[in-house]
């Protein structure tokens, strides 16, 4: 391969040493990062060739004024700082993407590329990579957060209450209202999140005080889902120990786990129709999944663990006990705990009923935003680890690197962005280190990406085509030919 290859997919490494050197990145204001195995899996997967344009053009999009096939590589778009300065760069023997057939990369779907990720850096060396300052908390500021969220929440329901009849004749004002206010509402429940995660203040008491709060007037149970949300981030993309939106297996399924079944011949009988078929399950999926799929996963664990059997988060010894239960030891008690602030709000909506004779305002007010509020909530944590690119890992060869980068950063625009704290556009660093504080993760993102050009995913496909394409075609993942790694198919094969 000459020397002067230029590297189509425009990212550009400070440098790579001739065949599988180090990689050494320039940061600004902190120190350089150095990983041998780092630029392995570098130089394993982030060069594409021309192979790739028999691509259909229904698998591209657009980059920087350039079409790009929809491989690992070149379907995120790596955003690097390209103004690093740079020296000469030799990129002899440096496999390129149609190399990778001999280093474990593997097809699937429609010409789908996935690269090797036998190589890389340790969770030592990826935090090493974020300015300290990044994971310092400042309480005063999340308060701040705190109170505009719930004051932009409120305020809505007060408009809601003056403005609008409670009249059959209104359902139209009433569902922009269940729309605004569900979605003004997230902000409140991605706080208390914060929260769950140690992110929002050094002062647990008040942290706690605030998560538990905010969820319970959202009808969330806090230590429960503080708990088997620790057990996503510690687990995420494992096959058999993740938590939430975890992928039914088809074939070859040495650990006999979420087989899927009478759901897949569905999936299949679609899928036989055509077209239309396919369109169909797709927004029926998006439907069930974001009304349904909240409210699923707190009364029988749907899309959870499957080792963890039929949990329930208001109820702590369901589901299996002992090794792999979700809630262990003192977190039944906790539990508990969290099942009595999601009762007191039942009860004071109950009441609300009660004092004006009618079960209209509870309803109009509260819950049909809170629907939409849910919606948000599934629609956030399942496009951050789902696409038709990105695996799932057997317990034999999950690391948590293969985990914290199987995260996708995506565009919400900035009014999500300041509605919801940046939750789905800087979640690659949330799940680097879920310490960090939203008001530092733009920061913390920005040194990844410099850092670990080559680990980092941001897709900019419009979130609902990416959404469309998820509940459409990512159902169930498959060996991928690499002992471990599963990679979702769209075609029926033996469940």
């Amino acid at each position: 391969m000459a020397s002067s290859m230029k590297m189509s997919t425009g990212i550009k490494p400070t440098r790579i040493a001739s065949g599988l050197g180090d990689l050494v990145v320039t940061r600004q204001g902190s120190r350089a990062a150095t990983s041998t195995r780092a630029s392995q899996a570098f130089s394993q997967g982030c060069l594409k060739s021309s192979a790739h344009s028999a691509v259909p053009n229904s698998w591209r999009r657009r980059y920087g004024g350039g079409s790009e096939s929809l491989s690992q590589c070149s379907k995120r778009q790596r955003a690097v700082d390209t103004t690093t300065t740079t020296t000469t760069t030799n990129y002899e023997g440096v496999p390129t993407v149609t190399d990778l057939s001999g280093l474990g990369a593997v097809e699937n779907q429609v010409g789908m590329t996935y690269r090797s990720l036998d190589a890389l850096p340790t969770r030592k060396e990826v935090l090493a990579a974020i300015p300290a300052h990044c994971f310092k908390k400042n309480t005063a500021k999340s308060l701040l957060y705190a109170f505009t969220s719930t004051a932009l929440t409120a305020a809505c329901g007060v408009l809601g209450y003056l403005f609008i009849p409670l009249q059959a004749a209104y359902w139209p004002a009433w569902v922009a209202y269940a729309i605004v206010t569900g979605t003004v509402a997230t902000g409140a429940w991605v706080v208390a999140h914060e929260c769950g995660h140690g992110a929002f203040s050094d002062n647990r008491k008040l942290q706690d005080a605030v998560g538990y709060a905010l969820h319970s007037a959202l009808l969330v149970p806090y230590f429960s889902w503080q708990r088997s949300h620790a057990v996503h981030h510690a687990r995420t993309n494992h096959l058999s120990l993740g938590e939430t939106h975890v992928p039914y297996v088809r074939g070859d399924n040495p650990e006999h786990i979420n087989k899927g079944g009478a759901k897949l011949k569905v999936r299949d009988f679609m899928m036989s129709i055509g077209p239309i078929g396919n369109i169909f399950y797709g927004v029926a999926r998006c439907v069930t999944h974001l009304v349904f799929g909240w409210p699923a996963y707190l009364l029988w664990g749907a899309t959870g663990g499957p080792v963890r059997g039929t949990t329930n988060h208001f109820n702590p010894w369901a589901g299996v006990q002992e090794k792999d239960a979700l809630f262990p030891g003192k977190w039944k008690k906790m539990v508990l705990f969290s099942d009595i602030g999601c009762v007191a709000t039942f009860a004071a909506l109950v009441a609300w009923g009660l004092s004006v004779g009618s079960v209209w305002p509870p309803l109009a007010l509260y819950a049909a935003p809170l629907v939409f509020t849910n919606c948000w909530l599934v629609l956030y944590t399942w496009l951050q680890h789902t696409d038709v690119d990105i695996p799932h890992y057997a317990k034999d060869t999950w690391v948590w690197a293969k985990g914290a980068f199987s995260t996708v950063d995506r565009p919400y625009g900035a009014i999500l962005d300041f509605l919801h704290h940046r939750i789905g556009s800087t979640h690659v660093a949330h799940h680097v280190d879920h310490t960090i504080p939203h008001y530092n993760a733009v920061e913390a993102t920005e040194a990844l990406k410099k850092a670990f050009p080559h680990l980092y995913m941001y897709d900019p496909t419009p979130v609902h085509q990416a959404l469309f394409r998820v509940a459409s075609k990512c159902i169930a993942v498959k060996p991928s030919g690499k002992g471990g790694q599963y990679v979702f198919t769209d075609q029926p094969l033996a469940a």
